[in-house]
């Protein structure tokens, strides 16, 4: 009897190339997906709250996983701590030189307005809170990351390290006078317009 090749036909595909096509094939319509939502921020965030009040409820019903909890929750400070920060942080320039490679922050009142730009943009912000959400709920699945302690003193540590670490961004958004929401700027008419 003879092969598919021998007649001229198309080779046949092996097990590993058929895998690999379905997972880019997967792949494309998750990335479909995400372009979807891009443009729908309440949606978006709406979505990821409805993910954590998901995950809080699991953690209170089941009372454990607090350790999955902390990981989370420092997880997300450090990811809105990126989010308020600005790319080209002024507080690195110790030199003082401006850097070639993007725009800055303006540093004195003379200086031309720059857009504020994110270290961590929105979008990825919001992908990076639903993806450890996700995580952390796959993980209150398995008892072995129940791990017993005493889930006060890991709240209590929370509420402190949050507390400073804002302090210190607060401190840092006053020192170099950037505001990084749109929310309570001043808002420019356009002159072609006439003031209108």
């Amino acid at each position: 009897m003879m092969q598919d090749e021998d007649l001229g036909g198309p080779a046949r595909k092996n097990v590993f190339s058929k895998a690999a096509t379905r997972i880019s094939q997967v792949g494309n319509v998750y990335q479909s997906w995400l372009d979807q939502w891009t443009p729908h921020v309440v949606s978006r965030w709406a979505f990821a709250i409805f993910l954590i009040l998901v995950f809080i409820l699991r953690i209170l019903l089941a009372q454990g996983w607090y350790i999955i909890t902390y990981a989370l929750g420092i997880y997300h400070l450090n990811l809105f701590i990126a989010f308020l920060t600005p790319k080209n942080d002024p507080a690195m320039d110790f030199d003082g030189e401006d850097d070639a490679d993007g725009p800055q922050l303006p540093t004195r009142s003379n200086e031309e307005f720059r857009p504020f730009i994110r270290r961590l943009p929105e979008f990825k912000f919001w992908y990076s809170v639903c993806k450890s959400t996700v995580i952390s709920l796959i993980c209150t699945m398995f008892d072995f990351f129940n791990i017993p302690v005493f889930w006060p003193i890991l709240v209590m540590y929370f509420i402190t390290l949050m507390c400073i670490t804002m302090r210190r961004q607060i401190k840092h958004m006053i020192k170099y006078r950037y505001l990084p929401f749109t929310h309570g700027k001043p808002k420019y008419q356009n002159h072609a317009d006439g003031g209108k």
